[in-house]
């Protein structure tokens, strides 16, 4: 008797096969357009993105996504370069880790707190100042997504 040659069994093969190249697999969730960490615009895209990104750039799950959340901004990356961007993900990371609490009815004084820490870390590194408003609205946001996976941790 043979298996039924379906969908699921190409798409498993696939998935196998991708993986063990070294891609990343990412499912529901991980990828709804809209979403802080989303991966693609529209249920349209599909995004193919290497595991060992995160590795060639020498960060953290974590701090690679407060790196992609600097990264966007083009006049960061020419002015600063890639070390200094990575530097700056780093320093992010542990401060945000440090004063983030999972008592969300302070919410408020700590995202206050959080702001002044992250323009303060964006200055010292000499973040383009006409970008650093967007910079620090963009990694509170991503610092609100982490430190939620941290709580459930």
């Amino acid at each position: 008797m043979t298996t039924p040659f379906t969908e699921s069994v190409v798409e498993e093969a696939a998935l196998a096969w991708l993986e063990e190249a070294g891609w990343s697999v990412l499912y529901g969730a991980d990828m709804v357009p809209g979403e802080l960490r989303a991966e693609r615009a529209g249920y349209d895209q599909v995004i193919l993105e290497q595991k060992e990104r995160g590795v060639a750039l020498d960060l953290t799950d974590d701090e690679l996504a407060f790196y992609d959340a600097l990264e966007t901004n083009d006049s960061a990356v020419k002015v600063l370069g890639d070390e200094t961007l990575r530097d700056i993900a780093r320093e992010l990371v542990a401060a945000v880790r440090a004063n983030v609490t999972i008592d969300w009815t302070m919410r408020e004084n700590v995202r206050a707190h959080l702001r002044v820490i992250v323009k303060r870390i964006l200055r010292k590194y000499g973040y383009p100042p006409d970008k650093q408003e967007k910079a620090t609205q963009t990694v509170l946001e991503q610092a609100e997504v982490l430190s939620q996976e941290w709580a459930k941790a």
